[in-house]
């Protein structure tokens, strides 16, 4: 066994390989650019060091830094961790010739399967279910649509080596083809250093199902069951959970054989995973093979009770598996939850700055720990309070993860979880995640890729979640405004005979309606009287905590609260609710107050997220035409391209390519 390995990556995924390490009693080596110098893993591991400066090609990315890494602190062998260079054929290599074990599949393995092409080539060869398509790198955006056109729409363009929902885009007609095909090879380029792209047929109404596959270097391979992957926003994932809710044992033994035939034909060793996408029959088709560890790993650790890391290492060390297909079995149901730092509201743009606030909540499993028999939760993160999310590397905050005996059990588990996890300082997707958790069509396991496109076309307002009790909120604000009133009442030095005393009759304003209520104190919290019903609320809440917990009518409950000016605004179950509670008197003359317009900001182009603008694509008095591209910024390894939303004239160009622009900062102006 290796007593010392170095971690080529960063954040959680290099936090969580630390936690195995420590259980198996390795020494662990972090490597950090200098925007992570106060990281999580940095401190974390055994020793740290620095490869770099923060953009990815010139840290991360650079296999003779990490391989002097690995000299300079007598590193016996490299975990990967996902993205950067975990799928690279040349590191894998490079790591052989200097004596370092790479902790994952031999290189042979990882350029058979790391490019899409290829291993569509191979999967047919291994009798593995493909896809139609178009399996050859296309060099012009005309051919492609010609290409397109043969298949029949709508198609897949994908780059060879993509992944990460990045050179991928869906195509249902030639102008869409021609331009997804140019957008492909940009982003492919930029991201992997590699612009071939490949077409295959889009399967309408998609699962996207995927194998976890463990091999050994003694020949053997398993299949540790299915995870269901078909939450996805723009190709990314969302929330996973194990094991399918559309996967009978027929088709999990079906998928799960082919899977491991495939493995074996490239005689894979490590842990890898086969994507599938599977049609509402159960037909289902070969996609690509991860060949390193998946983002969703937890959820399969969680059902299994195996350590994946572990696995991953013991086999790299030359160990053999110590189980049989036969010894593994499905216990109860697991769901992952991404929290990514992106606002919702906003078209869930990136989101940086300072972590103000990162509270999550209270866990009773762990990584590399073994699985409690009632299950629970647990959080994978890089992250702590005060730390910094960068603009540099990808959005994800946490994973939080939930394993219950059956699936309705996990959900709940996951709503309360969510109730309870705290992010301020940069926004997050807990609120979209919370309105995911409840959507009939997740809650009823019949969905498809389609889900989030199809329920939220035009994007996501919290406002619209439909709450399981709407008077539940409404009395408890009233409950924590009386308190509020309550600690007023209570202050000294007050004039005798003019204390201040707080009434019991209040009107709670939400959404411009108005509810009335009464408030009155009771052992340990308020009764609410709400539209002709009492409403017990119980809490030691004191002020200024986040969150509120208590009981409601006897049941317990988790909400976050926070008091903006008069305002206050309540979290619970993805509903985010602004109440303003006011007397009578003041309830009627809010009525009249006017309504103050917002600023006319039309005649400007702003930035939606904080990132790096590269590239600005109009000139001072050229005529725009709606659609035409303006700008393009760059965050989280992300293109976003800016277009006009109606013809104008550039008056002014007000930021420059490669300037570092915040939120709402003016890149251009218009006459």
């Amino acid at each position: 066994m290796f007593t010392k390995i170095l971690i080529a990556n960063r954040g959680e995924i290099a936090c969580r390989v630390i936690k195995t390490a420590r259980k198996m009693g390795i020494k662990t080596v972090a490597v950090y650019s200098e925007a992570d110098k106060d990281a999580l893993h940095v401190e974390l591991a055994d020793e740290a060091v620095c490869i770099g400066p923060a953009p990815s090609k010139d840290s991360y990315l650079v296999m003779d830094k990490i391989i002097a890494a690995c000299k300079q602190t007598g590193a016996q062998a490299v975990h990967p961790g996902y993205g950067f260079l975990s799928e690279n054929e040349a590191f894998s290599r490079r790591l052989a010739e200097e004596g370092i074990k790479f902790i994952g599949p031999l290189a042979h393995s990882v350029a058979a399967m790391g490019d899409k092409i290829a291993s569509k080539k191979l999967a047919k060869e291994a009798k593995v279910n493909t896809i139609p398509g178009y399996n050859d790198a296309i060099d012009t955006p005309e051919q492609a649509v010609e290409i397109a056109k043969g298949i029949g729409y709508p198609v897949m363009i994908k780059a060879s080596a993509g992944g990460g929902g990045k050179g991928l885009r869906v195509a249902f007609n030639d102008k869409e083809a021609h331009e997804g095909f140019a957008s492909c090879k940009t982003e492919a380029k930029n991201a992997f250093g590699d612009d071939r792209v490949f077409i295959e047929k889009f399967v309408e109404e998609p699962r996207h199902i995927e194998i976890q596959v463990l091999g050994d270097s003694h020949g053997n391979v398993v299949y540790l069951h299915e995870r269901e992957c078909s939450i996805q926003r723009r190709h990314q994932k969302v929330i996973e959970e194990a094991p399918s809710p559309f996967i009978d044992p027929a088709t999990r033994k079906a998928m799960g054989e082919q899977a491991v035939a495939l493995a074996k034909a490239v005689q894979y060793e490590s842990a890898g995973t086969v994507e599938f996408v599977v049609g509402k029959d159960k037909s289902f088709y070969f996609l690509e093979m991860n060949t390193r560890l998946q983002v969703e790993h937890p959820v399969t650790e969680c059902i299994t009770g195996l350590d994946l890391v572990e696995q991953m290492i013991r086999v790299a060390a030359g160990e053999k598996l110590a189980f049989k297909q036969e010894d593994l079995k499905i216990n109860g149901w697991a769901m992952e939850c991404r929290i990514n730092a992106e606002d919702p509201f906003r078209g869930f743009l990136p989101s940086t700055g300072r972590l103000v606030k990162f509270q999550p909540p209270a866990q009773n499993m762990m990584a590399a720990e073994a699985m409690p028999a009632a299950g629970g939760v647990r959080v994978d993160t890089g992250v702590y309070e005060g730390g910094e999310i960068s603009m540099f590397y990808d959005s994800m905050i946490a994973k939080l993860i939930v394993h219950g005996t059956t699936r309705d059990q996990a959900i709940s588990r996951m709503r309360e979880a969510l109730n309870a996890f705290v992010i301020r300082g940069v926004a997050s997707n807990i609120s979209f995640q919370s309105a995911l958790m409840q959507h009939p069509r997740f809650t009823s396991g019949n969905f498809n890729t389609g889900l989030i496109a199809e329920e939220y076309p035009k994007g996501f307002d919290a406002n619209d979640v439909p709450h399981d009790d709407p008077a539940m909120i409404i009395a408890v604000g009233a409950a924590i405004h009386r308190q509020y009133l309550a600690r007023g009442s209570s202050i000294s030095g007050q004039m005798p005979g003019h204390e201040f005393k707080p009434g019991d009759d209040y009107v709670v304003i939400r959404n411009g309606e108005h509810h009335a209520v009464s408030v009155t104190p009771a052992d340990g919290g308020y009764d609410v009287n709400y539209a002709g019903e009492t409403y017990a609320v119980r809490s030691d809440w004191n002020f200024g905590h986040l969150l509120y917990t208590g009981t409601f009518n006897g049941e317990p409950f988790c909400m976050q609260v926070e008091r903006h000016g008069f305002k206050y605004r309540l979290f619970h179950w993805g509903t985010v609710a602004d109440l303003l509670v006011l007397d009578g008197y003041a309830a009627n003359l809010q009525k009249l107050m006017p309504f103050k317009a917002p600023p006319d900001m039309s005649k400007y182009l702003l930035s939606p997220m904080p990132g790096l603008l590269t590239e600005v694509a109009v000139k001072v008095g050229q005529e725009v035409k709606a659609g035409e591209v303006l700008a393009k910024i760059e965050a989280m390894k992300m293109e976003n391209i800016l277009k006009a939303e109606r013809d104008c004239v550039v008056e002014k160009i007000q930021a420059n390519p490669g300037e570092s622009l915040s939120v709402d900062q003016v890149i251009i102006a218009f006459k």
